[in-house]
């Protein structure tokens, strides 16, 4: 429970510190302000509770905290909506009962999403655990990713490969975008279940074999994972920009389908079609990629 204290004080420092007086609407005069953000006790006056409370909040002690002070703290600090939910999940890990840590078993993909992914044949689709593991994907998924799939070996985890294979820096152009996000994305995984010891050991890993990834992690930010963009420099076809959309299995907790579409008429859209070709996968008509 000691780590996640931790975890609740450096998350709420540092969104204290983020914003401005007059972000928040404060009125004060000039002078040296010795905090770069916020005061703790313009946080309390801000969600309307004593500076003795809110101390006590961003000293780790969130044991006992409503969901409406919970709210106005998240409403002071100006959350948004990921910060917003970590700051919830680090509040039940402090205030619940202690839980032995254990490792969640990786999820497995049914028949049917099985067979739902492979129909999807005109979209690359990859089914990914929480920590970034291909649990399942289609022929275009594979073709999109060739790193991540080697012929004869497991699937490469994603998180692993972002930091891990310097191949990752030639493929995504915008390394350091796609690396913050993975590290955001999961610290707020992190925060769901501060007992998952899968979670754990490839944060330990990470921070132990890459100096970004350890000096990222102790930002404390947090992204929620649903949607956006990537850019790639695909070995076959060249640069091309996709869109990507994560969507939750609800049947198989902790699975989701990430599925990639290039806007229609553009030469991204064009790259996918050559990579179809390239990969063998037949065409049909109504194509998803090109409109």
């Amino acid at each position: 429970m000691a780590k996640t204290s931790d975890d609740v004080q450096q998350f709420l420092t540092q969104a204290r510190g983020r914003v401005t007086p007059e972000a928040a609407g404060l009125t004060w005069f000039s002078g040296e302000r010795r905090v770069p953000g916020l005061r703790r006790e313009e946080v309390a006056q801000l969600a309307g509770v004593s500076t003795a409370y809110y101390t006590r909040m961003e000293r780790g002690d969130l044991s006992g905290v409503s969901e409406g002070v919970l709210f106005a703290v998240a409403r002071a600090l100006q959350l948004n909506e990921a910060e917003r939910q970590h700051l919830f999940d680090l509040a039940k890990a402090t205030s619940g009962p202690r839980r032995t840590p254990r490792a969640r078993p990786r999820p497995t993909v049914s028949a049917r999403v099985g067979q739902l992914v492979e129909a999807m044949r005109d979209v690359p689709v990859i089914a990914l655990s929480r920590t970034g593991d291909p649990v399942a994907s289609n022929q275009l998924g594979r073709a999109l990713f060739p790193d991540l799939f080697l012929a004869g070996e497991e699937p490469l985890n994603h998180t692993r490969y972002l930091f891990l294979d310097e191949r990752s820096r030639t493929f995504y152009p915008h390394w350091e975008t796609s690396a913050r996000s993975a590290v955001a994305s999961l610290r707020l995984i992190a925060g769901q279940d501060p007992t998952d010891r899968t979670v754990a050991a490839l944060i330990g890993e990470l921070t132990t074999r890459s100096p970004e990834f350890h000096a990222w992690w102790g930002e404390h930010n947090v992204r929620l994972h649903r949607s956006g963009t990537k850019d790639i420099h695909h070995p076959i076809v060249g640069d091309l920009t996709v869109a990507y959309e994560s969507l939750e299995v609800s049947s198989i907790p902790g699975l989701a389908l990430v599925t990639y579409l290039a806007e229609p008429g553009s030469p991204s859209a064009q790259a996918l079609d050559l990579l179809r070709s390239w990969a063998g996968v037949p065409a049909s008509s109504g194509s998803a990629l090109t409109g």
